[in-house]
């Protein structure tokens, strides 16, 4: 079960890194253990950037200036804060579980257990065809 859902201005406060209450500690863990925490990290990622991305293109509206090279240069960090955000997601949501009273790691070895199985299973075909 999810748990209590938070609204959406404690939502928002979450998605930028504060801490929900304690009734919401099981939403938390389900967000970080459900099978789509990597889209969701990445939509909290996206959310984060956004104000970033607004002020530039804004900035660049008010102040004018070469839009070529302004959206190309925007793009590109926009690529590198994407790439930035799925290289420690695992990372972020394990430190927002750990923030919410979970042990450090406890999202991780979750997902880790739920697929156990099928990795032993891809484990053995692989010894099975490699190995012999």
């Amino acid at each position: 079960m999810a748990g209590n859902r938070p609204g959406p201005f404690r939502w928002l406060y979450f998605v930028y890194g504060g801490r929900l209450p304690d009734r919401y500690r099981d939403w938390v863990l389900h967000v970080a253990t459900c099978p789509t925490w990597l889209v969701r990290a990445f939509g909290r990622g996206l959310m984060q950037l956004a104000p970033i991305l607004g002020a530039l293109l804004a900035g660049l509206v008010v102040f004018g200036g070469s839009w070529p090279l302004a959206l190309g240069s925007t793009l590109l960090g926009f690529l590198v804060a994407l790439r930035i955000i799925l290289a420690f997601a695992q990372d972020n949501v394990d430190a927002r579980v750990a923030q919410h009273g979970f042990p450090a790691g406890h999202a991780t070895a979750i997902r880790r257990r739920r697929h156990a199985a099928e990795e032993a299973a891809k484990a053995a075909r692989y010894r099975e065809t490699w190995q012999t």
